[in-house]
């Protein structure tokens, strides 16, 4: 049985939701205003950025209680944690650093400054950390984990928000709000080898399918989705779907992406083999949501309906909604257990 973990963003709260019920089975009180949460590999841990009393909240998922609450800098934006689950990165936007913490600890063993932190991602052997610097910065800073140092910063486009990085970690791709570009960063040499122009304006949502030759990118103003050939760094298709889209997520088979469109509280379905939406759905208000996580297995979506406190359960089998289970106020980011 897995569990569903949703950060209240309003409520100062996480509902944890069994899917064997779509219930809620707990509410734990964290810091004020949860924006950001990720979840251990192993499952055991949940750690949770609380934006306006610069903390970070981690609940032992166990007990589903909060054991230890980290300070950090100045207003905990996003968070990441590495593949070995030893630490834990959390940039401050305001204190324009990235916060190290120790999970055997739970304290903060070092303080990395850089730009205007924003997104962050790191490679899947842990051994960098890269984040985009925006509000005018237009550049990513790189981690080192061994030594928690920057050793490289790349400049990007004008804005750049979203940031994800290819499963081998050859290729890091920043989406530049400003510019309508994506930039590629080969991670060998840490520089740009290609932009790419996306159709429209602000692209601010990413995917890497597993096999890591497409990337998909939302277009929140021209409601479109962006699919990038890796190979060439050129797009391929520009998929239509709803109103104002932001996050998105793949299957782990890579067939689908489903993409939440915060505008008319619909999720569009696109199928990775003809890059063509074969349904959509309907689901709660989504307002500015940017919460949807799949199951490991594949079989469920969960989206988080921010404007009316909910979050909605799709069985990817019909593409239909099975269950609407009621959560905290203002539901924002949701994470699910591994396998």
């Amino acid at each position: 049985m897995g569990f569903v973990y949703v950060a209240n963003i309003f409520a100062d709260t996480v509902s944890v939701i069994a899917s064997s019920t779509n219930s809620v089975i707990a509410t734990v009180p964290v810091g004020d205003r949860p924006n950001a949460i990720e979840i251990t590999p192993d499952g055991k841990f949940v750690y949770v950025a609380n934006q306006d009393d610069d903390t970070v909240s981690v609940i032992a998922t166990s007990t589903n209680s909060v054991i230890a609450t980290v300070p950090v800098g100045d207003r905990p934006f996003d968070i990441v944690i590495s593949p070995d689950g030893k630490f834990v990165y959390v940039t401050t936007s305001s204190a324009n650093t990235v916060s190290v913490i120790a999970t055997s600890t739970n304290s903060v063993i070092a303080i990395v400054p850089l730009g205007n932190p924003f997104d962050i991602v790191i490679s899947p052997d842990g051994k960098f950390v890269y984040v985009t610097n925006t509000n005018g910065d237009g550049t990513v800073s790189v981690i080192a984990t061994s030594t928690n140092s920057v050793i490289a910063t790349v400049p990007v486009g004008d804005r750049p928000n979203a940031i994800v990085i290819t499963p081998d970690g050859k290729f890091v791709y920043v989406a530049n709000g400003f510019d309508a570009t994506v930039s590629v960063i080969a991670t060998s040499t840490n520089s740009v080898i290609a932009t790419v122009p996306v159709v429209g304006i602000n692209p601010i949502g990413m995917v890497i399918t597993p096999d890591g030759k497409f990337v998909y990118v939302t277009n929140q103003v021209n409601d479109i989705v962006s699919v990038i050939a890796i190979s060439t760094n050129s797009v391929i298709a520009t998929v239509p779907v709803g109103d104002d889209p932001e996050a998105l997520e793949i299957t782990p088979d890579g067939k689908f992406v489903y993409v939440a469109n915060r505008g008319d509280d619909t999720v569009s379905v696109i199928a990775t083999s003809t890059n063509s939406v074969i349904a959509t759905i309907g689901v709660g208000n989504l307002g500015f949501s940017v919460g949807i996580v799949i199951s490991p297995d594949g079989k469920f979506v969960y989206v988080a309906n921010e404007d009316d406190d909910t979050v909605s359960v799709i069985a990817t089998s019909t593409n239909s909604v099975i269950a609407t289970v009621p959560v905290g106020e203002n539901p924002f980011v949701i994470v699910i257990t591994p396998k």
